[in-house]
């Protein structure tokens, strides 16, 4: 099993019971709650982190059937998986902090505190170039892999 296939599956799993966690979280402020809802963000990232880890099973697959040096798959994986990891965790931050019910409204929030428009561009920007890109570079070296046999 390559070192890319490796990350992905361990990314799947720890973005599986975070899901899983955070499910039982969500469960207790609904069980609180006379409408019986969570905290957006809760839920956010509840379905968040169980959605990201079947995408990193998809990127292992990916990873398994691509044409690509290892070194260039695990790169990646990584630049995938590290945003995804990323997005879960400020979900889980909104939802323990319960400071927004949508961290892309200006004011940007985190907590009390107001962060500056252009830091939540450009994470938004790198997010979107890691996961797409990483996921582009699994997915184009596995159908060349798939497809060329």
């Amino acid at each position: 099993m390559s070192l890319a296939e490796k990350i992905c599956l361990s990314a799947a799993f720890l973005f599986f019971m975070t899901g899983l966690i955070t499910g039982i979280w969500k469960y207790r402020h609904m069980a609180r709650s006379e409408d019986a809802t969570s905290p957006m963000y809760v839920d956010i990232a509840h379905r968040s982190s169980l959605l990201y880890s079947f995408a990193a099973l998809l990127l292992a697959a990916f990873s398994a059937h691509s044409v690509f040096a290892g070194w260039v798959n695990t790169i990646a994986a990584l630049a995938a998986l590290v945003f995804f990891a990323f997005a879960i965790a400020t979900y889980v931050i909104h939802g323990l902090l319960q400071d927004t019910d949508n961290q892309l409204r200006r004011p940007h929030r985190l907590g009390k505190r107001l962060l500056p428009s252009w830091v939540t561009g450009l994470f938004m920007t790198l997010l979107i170039v890691g996961e797409v890109g990483g996921a582009l570079v699994l997915g184009t070296g596995a159908m060349l892999g798939v497809w060329s046999s």
